[in-house]
């Protein structure tokens, strides 16, 4: 990437655009996520908006003014007791994958959910996502559900295993 430094920072409105593109791609092309249809630049806003005012983070890693990925945080559960647990998630740019951009994101992700007293961190994965399994596994996640033909993508059924870390 022409030796350009990568930063990981707070989301910002402006990344909207570039995020729904990013996250766009695994829609239309993948089943990791269960979206259908493709969100636009002011939904992926409206979702940066809504995680960051539940004090909650989202994060971008950005070469210059490209951003490669993004990674966030929401509420696991909305009962008052599961307010210290959290569900994660992270998407690399297309082309972009085993680069080490969604190590670098989830390490920040999980050291300021960290440091603001989160307790459990939740990672969900549609099968089979190689990937995103040893991902999981390098950060400590221990698998504690799988779920078999939970969610019905492009003609067939895919199960979700749940990965949790205790912080």
């Amino acid at each position: 990437m022409g030796g350009m430094e990568e930063s990981i920072r707070d989301a910002t409105p402006g990344d909207a655009e570039q995020i729904a593109a990013i996250y766009n791609h695994f829609i239309l092309t993948s089943t990791i996520t269960f979206e259908e249809e493709t969100v636009t630049a002011a939904e992926m806003a409206r979702r940066v908006t809504e995680v960051q005012s539940g004090s909650l983070p989202w994060l971008v890693a950005a070469r210059g003014a490209q951003v490669t990925g993004f990674a966030y945080a929401h509420k696991w559960k909305v009962r008052a007791a599961y307010r210290h647990s959290t569900e994660i998630t992270v998407y690399v740019r297309d082309g972009l994958g085993r680069s080490g951009i969604g190590s670098r994101l989830y390490a920040r992700l999980i050291d300021t959910l960290r440091a603001s007293g989160m307790h459990a961190v939740i990672g969900g994965v549609a099968l089979p996502n190689d990937v995103s399994l040893r991902l999981h596994r390098k950060f400590g996640f221990e698998q504690v559900a799988h779920f078999k033909q939970v969610g019905f993508k492009f003609g067939r059924w895919i199960d979700v295993t749940y990965w949790q870390l205790v912080l």
